[in-house]
């Protein structure tokens, strides 16, 4: 009644079998119902020891350890997925299957794999998910990452995105429209340091350390490509985004947060904005997609085990890794499934768009090698004499510019000091006959060093301008190029630093030697040259000679420039010079050997 337990039918109350004879009715029931409670308590041991047994043999040692290394963005995820794998006492040859999630930043594997990097190390897992393929391609053209497995799979996707703080989209879009790769690259070109650079501030993630950094890189530069640039552009933008490049997401957001006159911009991966939002407020960063399209980090699946039973558990979970549950998952932490789809928390609330964007196809191995190796070459410092042509020709008048061509020289070379970063080291020497004493051509200006170190009270770069500034051309003075360029190779060579590019660039008016007491010969100074250079610790000679119109000079010129594999420029105007400086950058793509074009018409 009302819901009451039945007490009769424990107590000899209704009993649906007939008894034989009332006298043993009640000794009965008091008989069969103890006996009834031990075999429902030996069936419920039962069970629990077979639980127990089951769960005790997933845990033991005759067991299967997989050892799954995840991309940090992803291991929540996937370590979900695997504890989840683990209750299905999954198996493989009779033996259990335990799979262990760990996390572990792709750079810092790949570094591990390859031998190299400031992360290297061993790396013992059974599995590896990075969030990209691209450290795959890398490793796989490395000597010790030629073994690598082709990936098993992939599990998951997120689209690279440019973001920014919500506040902040408007006045991105008034400056250069549509979101597109084209617009931050134009924004992050050192050589229209007048462009969207003065309205957009691009914080780029580090390509060594991220792979939404290197697909950034990698779309922006297909795009620039696709336009027509040279790879003067691309060294103008790699050179301008390498100053500002961030290590991680966290430093990215951080700096995107600090005030500045200009709009900040970022990259990032759409599950990164989506973490960030989730962690501070809904919708606080926008994701801009591209309108080129993207490419998007992937995730793929690399099977490192080297036993075939470890091997065949890393098949199975892989496999796991794509059912039903594991897609939830996947969706339920900011990724997209492969297939696109994204889950609830890609949302326009949350600033991203759950709409597919337009796949960019990721480059061949070569590519991705190649850009590489182009950032880190141009991360490199550099060390910079750069000689200065002071003899009476330079007085005569510039072309397609108000002054003398010592005076274009000068403030060509106050503008060109704007491409390099602070870390650069230079120095300036001026020259002409007789200038410091007898036979001394070449005197100090300013001593090599950073310039954005001080030298007395200001930075070296300030110091260098104003000596531009105030530089005049000697009337009476001769060239006197060759025993200079003796003296500079000489201290160069003193003082060759190995981890930077090691550098002497010549402003001249090209007029040649010039020297009437003599001096060291252009002959005797080719074979100085030729005989010096050191393919292991070159010193290239760049050549700006504006106003050249003589052929010998030229050839010998030419033929210095040659002797170091470095170049000899010849521009008409004010223009010309300004791209000469890039070009000289761009050399570091190809040094220390540019022999391919050692000469500028």
């Amino acid at each position: 009644m009302g819901g009451r337990h039945r007490t009769d039918e424990l107590e000899g109350g209704y009993n649906p079998y007939r008894e034989p004879s009332s006298r043993r009715r009640a000794g009965r029931g008091k008989v069969l119902v103890p006996l009834a409670g031990a075999v429902a308590l030996a069936v419920l041991l039962g069970v629990a020891a077979y639980v127990i047994m089951s769960r005790d043999k997933s845990c033991g040692d005759d067991k299967v350890a997989l050892q799954v290394v995840a991309s940090p963005d992803i291991e929540p995820a996937i370590a979900k997925i695997a504890a989840d794998y683990n209750k299905t006492a999954a198996s493989v040859n009779g033996k259990c299957v335990a799979v262990t999630v760990s996390d572990s930043d792709s750079a810092g594997v790949s570094n591990a794999i390859a031998g190299s990097g400031a992360t290297t190390g061993k790396f013992d897992g059974d599995v590896w998910i990075p969030d990209s393929s691209l450290w795959v391609a890398k490793l796989r053209s490395s000597p010790k990452g030629a073994g690598v497995p082709v990936p098993a799979g992939s599990i998951a996707r997120s689209p690279v995105v440019l973001a920014a703080p919500k506040p902040v989209v408007e006045k991105l879009q008034s400056a250069f429209g549509e979101p597109s790769w084209s617009g931050l690259m134009s924004a992050a070109n050192a050589a229209t340091p007048d462009g969207l650079g003065r309205k957009i501030r691009v914080l780029p993630l580090d390509p060594t350390l991220n792979a939404a950094g290197l697909s950034a890189l990698l779309a922006g530069a297909g795009v620039l490509k696709a336009s027509g640039a040279g790879d003067d552009q691309l060294v103008g933008v790699l050179r301008q985004l390498s100053e500002s490049a961030v290590n991680t997401p966290a430093n990215m957001f951080a700096s995107m947060a600090k005030q500045s006159s200009r709009a900040p911009i970022g990259i990032a991966s759409e599950q990164g904005v989506w973490a960030y939002n989730a962690k501070s407020k809904p919708g606080e960063v926008v994701a801009m997609y591209p309108a080129e399209g993207t490419i998007s980090l992937d995730y793929p699946v690399v099977v490192t085990a080297q036993d075939q039973a470890t091997r065949d558990a890393a098949k199975n979970f892989t496999a796991a890794l794509s059912g039903p549950e594991a897609k939830k998952t996947i969706r339920e932490h900011g990724f997209r499934t492969p297939d696109g789809k994204a889950g609830s928390g890609i949302s326009q609330a949350n600033g991203l768009n759950p709409a597919t964007p337009r796949a960019i196809k990721i480059p061949d191995d070569a590519t991705v090698v190649k850009l590489s190796q182009a950032w880190s070459r141009l991360k490199l410092g550099g060390r910079l004499l750069a000689l200065l042509d002071i003899s009476g020709t330079m007085a005569l008048p510039a072309v397609g510019a108000p002054g003398d061509r010592m005076r274009l020289i000068a403030q060509t070379a106050i503008e060109g000091l704007k491409l390099f970063p602070d870390k650069t080291e230079i120095g300036t020497w001026i020259f002409t006959t007789n200038l410091n004493g007898k036979g001394v051509d070449y005197r100090e200006a300013v001593p090599v060093g950073p310039i954005g170190g001080k030298l007395n009270g200001a930075t070296r770069r300030e110091v260098i301008s104003q000596s531009l500034q105030q530089i005049r051309a000697k009337p009476t003075g001769d060239t006197g190029l060759n025993d200079t360029l003796a003296a500079a190779y000489d201290k160069m060579k003193a003082e060759y630093e190995a981890d930077k590019i090691n550098t002497i660039l010549v402003f001249t008016d090209g007029v040649g030697n010039d020297d009437p007491d003599g001096g060291i010969s252009n002959s005797a100074i080719l074979k100085k040259l030729r005989e010096e250079f050191d393919e292991t610790q070159p010193i290239s000679i760049i050549i700006v000679a504006l106003g050249a119109d003589d052929a010998a000079g030229r050839r010998q010129m030419q033929s210095i420039a040659k002797a170091t594999q470095g170049q000899a420029f010849f521009p008409n105007n004010a223009l010309e010079i300004r791209k000469v400086f890039l070009e000289g950058i761009s050399r570091r793509l190809c040094a220390p050997n540019c022999n391919g074009s050692t000469q500028q018409q």
